[in-house]
C-alpha cells in the first residue's frame, strides 16, 4: 500500500462525513435533543482528525500523477486549491465542535453561537469539500466532463494558490522560525494540559477533582489547533520533504490515535464523578497512560524527523 492507496481509501470520508454530521445537528436543533448535538460534534471532531492523513496523502498521490502524460496538470492544481480551503474549514469545524463538546459537560449544555459557528462552518465545508471531490474526480474521469468542459481545463490555467502558500512559506525570511516558535508553544499548551489530566487519572493530585482539571482543556485543545495550523503550514511549505518520510506517516498515526484518546475525556461519564480523594476507574487510567506514552512518541517521532530518512 502506498501513498495514492491511502488516499482513495480516505478521501470519501470528510464529503460524506461532514454531510451527515451537518444532517444530524439539524436534526438536533429541529428536535431539541442535547444528546443528537453531541452526536454531530463528536462526529465532526472525528472527521477534523481523519482529514489530517486525507489531505498529506494526496500531496503523494499528486506526484505520482503528475508524472503521467494523460493527466491534466490544471486538473491537479484545481484538485490541489479547493482542498486547501476544505482543510482549513474542516479543522476549524473540528476545533469548535470540540470546544462544544467541551462546552456540553462544563455548562451543561452547548452554547448557542458556538453551535451557530459549527453549522456555518459545516455549510463551508461541504462546498468545498464537494468541490474537492468533484475537481479530484476530473483528474482521472475525463468522462464525466463534457468536450467544451475538458477542453477549458486543459486551456485555462488555475490560480497557483497552493504553490504561493509555499512559497510564502519558504521565501519570507521570517515565516518559517515564527511557525517554529508557535508550534512548540502550541506543544507546551497541550502537553501541560494533557499531563495534568493524565497524572490525575493515574493516581496522582487525587486531592483535585477531574471537573477542575476539565475546565483547562481549552487551553490544551488551543495548543494541538496552533500545532496543527503550523505544521499544515511547514506541509504545504514543504510537503516532499514530509511526505515520503517513515516518522511523518507515524507520527500522523499517532496523533489520530491520540486524538481520539481526548475525545474520551470529555464524551464518558465514568471520570466526571470524580470528587477529591476519588480513585480513577481502571479504563480511565488505561487511556491516561496510553496518551501519555502517544504523546512522547509523536514528539519523539518530530524530533528524528532530520534523522531517520532522506527527507532532510
Amino acid at each position: 500500500m502506498n501513498l495514492p492507496h491511502i488516499h482513495l481509501l480516505l478521501n470519501h470520508f470528510p464529503i460524506i462525513g461532514t454531510i451527515i454530521g451537518l444532517g444530524l445537528l439539524l436534526f438536533a436543533l429541529i428536535g431539541k435533543s442535547e444528546d443528537l448535538k453531541r452526536a454531530s460534534l463528536v462526529i465532526f471532531a472525528g472527521i477534523a482528525l481523519l482529514a489530517l492523513p486525507t489531505y498529506m496523502s494526496g500531496n503523494g498521490a499528486a506526484q505520482v500523477l503528475q508524472k503521467l502524460p494523460t493527466v491534466s496538470k490544471n486538473a491537479i492544481a484545481a484538485h490541489n486549491k479547493a482542498a486547501l480551503f476544505a482543510i482549513v474549514f474542516i479543522e476549524l469545524m473540528g476545533m469548535f465542535a470540540w470546544l462544544g463538546l467541551w462546552q456540553s459537560r462544563r455548562f451543561r449544555h452547548v452554547r448557542g453561537w458556538t453551535i451557530g459557528t459549527v453549522l456555518v462552518l459545516g455549510a463551508i465545508t461541504v462546498y468545498y469539500a464537494s468541490v474537492t471531490g468533484n475537481t479530484g474526480g476530473q483528474i482521472r474521469h475525463e468522462e464525466i466532463l463534457s468536450k467544451q468542459e475538458v477542453s477549458d481545463l486543459a486551456a485555462t490555467p488555475v490560480s497557483p494558490l497552493v504553490d504561493d502558500v509555499a512559497m510564502a512559506m519558504t521565501g519570507t525570511k521570517f515565516m518559517w522560525p515564527t511557525c517554529e516558535t508557535l508550534h512548540f508553544v502550541g506543544l507546551s499548551l497541550l502537553m501541560g494540559v494533557v499531563l495534568l489530566v493524565d497524572l490525575r487519572m493515574m493516581g496522582l493530585m487525587k486531592s483535585i477533582s477531574f471537573p477542575v482539571l476539565h475546565r483547562l482543556l481549552p487551553w490544551g485543545i488551543l495548543g494541538f489547533g496552533i500545532n496543527v495550523l503550523t505544521g499544515m503550514a511547514f506541509f504545504i511549505g514543504q510537503p516532499a520533504q514530509y511526505y515520503n518520510s517513515t516518522p511523518f506517516q507515524w507520527k500522523i498515526a499517532l496523533v489520530l490515535v491520540a486524538g481520539a484518546n481526548a475525545l474520551y475525556f470529555t464524551m464518558f461519564d465514568e471520570v466526571w464523578v470524580l470528587a477529591p480523594g476519588d480513585e480513577a476507574p481502571m479504563q480511565a487510567k488505561v487511556a491516561a497512560g496510553s496518551a501519555v506514552i502517544l504523546w512522547v512518541a509523536i514528539m519523539w517521532c518530530g524530533n528524528m524527523l532530520p534523522f531517520i530518512g532522506d527527507s532532510f
